[in-house]
């Protein structure tokens, strides 16, 4: 099996919920929540893309040939690349029901695993969500960063204390869910996270603590007031709001506010190893993607997974060759130009 195999594959079972168009940009889904889209007229979704590819990558190949090395520590551990998989749930509801939430929850860690990396594992309204994907992770060594909604606090608490018996690297919450219509429409309600909230939620995991749905700078600062370790620069996939600003344009303002109080991750319209690239070149430690790792998993289980990530991290390699970056370490703004400006 190849990465176009995948995509065949995929293609034909994911109908009618996802085309697996081919660039995933969310023009075709625009409007479909539930669904693979995003809200409204799209743009949240769209304007991601639009971002990305006017960020330009500054070529430079007069250096002596060298391997480069694409690996990164998080978590007090190593990976093979800062690369991992976004939380996606909604198995039945967003795309067909061809894959039940264990079998891609299986899908995704395996294959994660496989190709040196993570994925972050999702919560739902029904209870079974997040036991039975924290139970994949369980089997796997805990090799997970599992993600909880921002539910109220006795449940989240108790969905910590379940994190823990298990001993994943560290756990997520997703505070931009609190405003997801899919909870809402099975009167599962989620609510917005205060500062304070999420220091206690950081203080009782005792392991790395990430916020997603982050998408200014001064709740990046709040988030790093709280003590958590690291946000997650995201629109929810451009799910919750129409018209948010693209996520990677506020990496850059984000950074400069938090200095490196913070690890941060972001998501939104990354899709190739140039775009993992210009994420890290903007001023973020690592990228979590989303849609193509879904559109993988069902076009290949967990070989679909690992080989979607061996194509990005062959991709990044390749953009540090020809920009004379060695290591992680040396991807600056200096090998980037942003056109958005």
């Amino acid at each position: 099996m190849n990465y176009n195999d995948v995509l065949e594959k995929a293609r034909a079972v994911m109908a009618p919920n996802c085309r697996v168009c081919p660039v995933c940009n969310g023009i075709a889904c625009r409007g479909e929540v539930p669904g693979a889209g995003s809200k409204g007229n799209g743009e949240s979704f769209t304007s991601s893309i639009r971002y990305l590819n006017e960020v330009k990558i500054m070529m430079d190949a007069v250096h002596e040939d060298f391997e480069p090395d694409t690996g990164v520590s998080l978590f007090g551990m190593d990976f093979a690349a800062p690369v991992f998989v976004a939380p996606i749930g909604g198995m039945k509801l967003n795309y067909n029901g061809y894959m039940s939430e264990t079998e891609y929850a299986k899908a995704v860690v395996e294959g994660a695993v496989q190709a040196g990396i993570l994925a972050f594992t999702p919560d739902g309204p029904a209870p079974t969500i997040f036991s039975d994907t924290l139970a994949v992770a369980k089997d796997f060594g805990g090799m997970a960063v599992p993600t909880i909604k921002p539910w109220e606090k006795e449940k989240v608490m108790s969905r910590i204390e379940m994190v823990r018996e298990t001993g994943c690297p560290a756990f997520a919450m997703d505070i931009d869910a609190a405003a997801l219509i899919n909870l809402k429409l099975l009167g599962t309600p989620a609510y917005p996270k205060s500062q304070a909230e999420l220091a206690e939620f950081a203080q009782a995991g005792g392991i790395p603590f990430i916020v997603k749905g982050i998408m200014t700078a001064d709740a990046a600062k709040r988030c790093a007031d709280a003590g958590v370790y690291g946000i997650v620069i995201s629109s929810h996939g451009g799910r919750i709001l129409q018209d948010t600003l693209p996520p990677a344009s506020m990496i850059s303002e984000i950074r400069d506010r938090v200095g490196d109080r913070l690890k941060l991750f972001v998501d939104g319209g990354i899709r190739t190893g140039a775009d993992v690239f210009k994420c890290l070149a903007l001023g973020a430690d690592a990228v979590l993607i989303g849609r193509p790792y879904t559109i993988a998993a069902h076009g290949g289980r967990e070989e679909g997974v690992r080989l979607y990530t061996e194509k990005l991290i062959a991709e990044l390699k390749e953009t540090m060759l020809m920009t004379d970056c060695r290591s992680i370490g040396e991807i600056s703004g200096d090998k980037i130009r942003n056109m958005n400006r």
